[in-house]
């Protein structure tokens, strides 16, 4: 049975897709079977990882019941990938009923079975498709900007958290807040170090021992469709994000 984790923030610039792809493909590197699951109609993840978009099924047509989830798989180098595209933006008016919140969970019956981890992306937005991610999640994990205007609204996030756990999903937690375009020299890095964790204890969860500083590889990594420890791997952010993922791996096998 796999372990589904989904990155997740309303605030849109944090690192969250180059994040997901990072933590899908060092999961992959390290011989688990991973499924990287694009629920951003943006379609970041699977460009990112280097997967045509606009070839095959995506998550949209999976949704729609007008494709299964194995017939949407791709592959990539380190771990298999379902995008998406910007037909998923529809989703608030094509996918109706009581059970749309649980279309993603439904759909992982499928193929969770033949995984160690399900990683996915999710908008900048608390909409369905982000309610989809939390229903079916076993971990979320909130990537934020070391920025003071990246705390706001983590409040309102606990608060939809704690309705998805007494409603549909009581399993779910928060597993961490992950610190990008860190530098820890500067007080702001400090500063919002110091209001992360305040935010974290209220959570009941941690901030990650692991931060990922700045570089240029991160920002360039998805444009060869590499994840960041193939383009660059000697960089800050690929040694950074390599560090998060052995303690996301170790914090969960625990």
């Amino acid at each position: 049975m796999a372990t589904i984790i989904v990155l997740t923030n309303q605030k849109g610039g944090v690192g969250k897709t180059t994040t997901t792809g990072a933590l899908a493909a060092g999961l992959g590197i390290k011989g688990n079977k991973v499924l990287a699951v694009d629920l951003d109609p943006q379609g970041n993840l699977g460009f990112s990882l280097g997967i045509d978009i606009e070839e095959g099924h995506t998550i949209y047509e999976v949704f729609q019941k007008k494709a299964s989830m194995r017939e949407a798989i791709k592959q990539a180098e380190h771990c298999d990938v379902i995008p998406s595209n910007i037909l998923l933006s529809e989703g608030e008016i094509v996918f109706q009923g009581q059970e749309r919140q649980l279309l993603l969970k439904n759909a992982l019956k499928e193929v969770e079975d033949i995984y160690d981890f399900i990683v996915i992306d999710t908008p900048p937005a608390l909409n369905l498709l982000t309610l989809n991610g939390y229903a079916a999640a076993d971990y979320l994990i909130i990537p934020m900007a070391s920025e003071i205007l990246s705390l706001v609204g983590l409040v309102q996030l606990q608060d939809t958290v704690e309705g998805i756990k007494n409603s549909m999903n009581p399993e779910l937690d928060v597993l961490g807040i992950l610190l990008t375009k860190y530098n820890k020299r500067t007080n702001l890095a400090k500063d919002v170090l110091d209001l992360a964790w305040e935010v974290a204890q209220q959570a009941g969860c941690i901030v990650f021992d692991s931060k990922i500083r700045n570089g240029v590889a991160a920002a360039e990594a998805p444009a060869h469709g590499l994840c960041i420890f193939d383009y660059s791997p000697r960089s800050n952010p690929a040694k950074d994000y390599q560090a998060f993922v052995d303690e996301v791996y170790e914090r969960i096998k625990a």
